[in-house]
């Protein structure tokens, strides 16, 4: 039964050890199934079903030429994924010499100097790792680049001969990846369908293997593939992550008094493809209320001090599952159902439970990829000036295959660029949602400093009208994930 989940043994933390490391307190904790470390809001936990983590994982070892690891972009300290605060402590402590900066991608473009930070500053700023994708041949669009900043956003790839755009992404989360829909923002990952119970399990491990593969080639510059048994180890081992925020610094333990927060609880989410799909594919039909981690703390009676940030955190639940959102200009959503505005929620778009992400590949164009000097959509505008856009790259794209030719200025192509299709321009999935108060910044372009800020960007873009209160609880909330 939905949100109803059993509880796992040896879920309580043994404390281990504590230690500062560059001025943040650090915890790491083993149970021996738990890692847990210190985030700006408490903990941050991740559960691993298979025991103790194993260092000797491939996971952990450098495959390629470059000195790179899966470990190196996915931090257990920041939810298997990678902060920008990360990153800069990273920078400072090893004046770049880390093999995160790589200029492969590491760096804002291919032949800067380790140690010359201007030339790192999206990666170290906002968190960013460059992606070269070429242009299709076949594309139902023409790519122009208004905008080049660093100078590669749009050159021909010496290896391939192709015309190779650059792209600014956030490394997702290596981790939860049992509840996917999509690998990669872009789904380019994805050579096997996500789509169907019966073959949901095997398609995810051939295309998590297939990433592990294109990640090592790529990210480390692997001189020859992994072999079929590291890959499989590799997959296996993030297979049996699950990672959430464990503590909150006010309201304390996420999974106690009734409440089912922190990592344990994934390993026994329900999960199937379509399920609770807000467009109509689950048999079950669909319930707005996805998030039910924290119910049982609306009327939290206790009189002690947490009383209030357990209060806090459950409201914040509701108005995500609740508040009214009328949804307008979401390509993916209004266009695909020829319906000017959605009534919806937060969790028409987030409608997996107690996750977030799209339990169907339905990659969406909300706005924030967005030339801010080109729109001219005032709440497209007005919800982009809420943000810190990274100084990326801008692209003119002009569809084909309409009349007359759509035109639109971007800083990332999305889908569209690995498709070749117009209809996916812009338009990228959006992720899983927990552990989020371990790896700022948000958003696929790391556009959004903080929680806050994204509150705010949805605030403006669809025109919520909420009260600073509410603001708080969904920001209370979203750190509790």
């Amino acid at each position: 039964m939905r949100g109803n989940y059993p509880r796992l043994a040896g879920r309580s933390l043994l404390v281990i050890l504590w230690f500062a490391v560059i001025g943040t307190l650090t915890v790491w904790a083993v149970s021996p199934h738990f890692s847990a470390f210190v985030d700006l809001s408490g903990t941050v936990s991740t559960y691993n079903t298979h025991g103790a983590t194993d260092t000797s994982n491939p996971f952990f070892q450098s495959l390629g030429t470059n000195g790179r690891s899966c470990s190196t972009c996915h931090l257990a300290s920041d939810a298997m994924g990678l902060s920008s605060a990360a990153v800069q402590a990273s920078f400072t402590s090893t004046s770049g010499q880390d093999p995160l900066f790589a200029d492969v991608d590491g760096a804002n473009c291919p032949g800067a100097a380790r140690d010359d930070a201007t030339a790192h500053s999206l990666l170290t700023g906002h968190g960013l790792i460059r992606v070269a994708l070429p242009v299709l041949d076949n594309a139902d669009y023409m790519v122009q680049t208004v905008y080049d900043p660093y100078g590669c956003a749009d050159y021909i790839d010496p290896s391939t001969n192709k015309r190779t755009l650059s792209e600014y992404r956030r490394p997702l989360p290596a981790t939860n990846l049992r509840f996917l829909s999509t690998v990669m923002f872009d789904g380019r990952e994805t050579i096997a369908p996500l789509t169907d119970a019966d073959t949901f399990n095997a398609n995810l491990v051939t295309d998590l293997a297939h990433q592990a593969l294109d990640a090592t080639l790529g990210h480390a510059q692997a001189a020859t593939s992994p072999s079929s048994e590291q890959l499989s180890s590799i997959v296996d081992f993030e297979l049996g992550l699950f990672s959430a925020q464990g503590s909150d610094t006010l309201a304390g333990a996420l999974d106690k008094k009734k409440a089912s927060g922190g990592p344990a609880y994934l390993a026994g989410q329900e999960y199937y493809p379509g399920i609770n799909d807000s467009l109509g594919s689950d048999p079950e039909g669909f319930t707005t209320s996805v998030f039910t981690l924290f119910e049982a703390w609306a009327d939290y009676k206790e009189s002690k001090k947490d009383a209030d940030a357990k209060r806090q955190i459950a409201a914040g639940e509701q108005l995500f599952n609740s508040f009214p959102i009328t949804i307008k200009d979401v390509a993916g959503l209004n266009d695909a159902l020829n319906v000017n505005a959605i009534p919806g929620t937060c969790t028409t778009c987030h409608d997996t439970p107690n996750l977030g992400n799209h339990s169907l590949p339905v990659p969406l164009d909300i706005g924030v990829s967005h030339s801010a000097t080109y729109e001219d959509d005032p709440a497209i505008a007005a919800s982009l000036a809420k943000l810190q856009e990274a100084d990326l790259p801008i692209f003119k794209v002009t569809c084909t295959g309409v009349t007359p030719p759509r035109i639109v200025y971007t800083t990332d192509l999305g889908k569209a660029l690995v498709s070749g299709h117009c209809t996916d321009l812009i338009r990228v999935k959006g992720p899983i949602l927990r552990g989020l108060a371990a790896r700022a910044p948000y958003f696929h372009n790391g556009s959004a400093a903080t929680l806050r800020d994204v509150i705010e960007f949805y605030n403006e873009r669809f025109e919520l009208g909420l009260s600073e209160e509410q603001k708080d609880q969904l920001e209370a909330f979203l750190k509790a994930l």
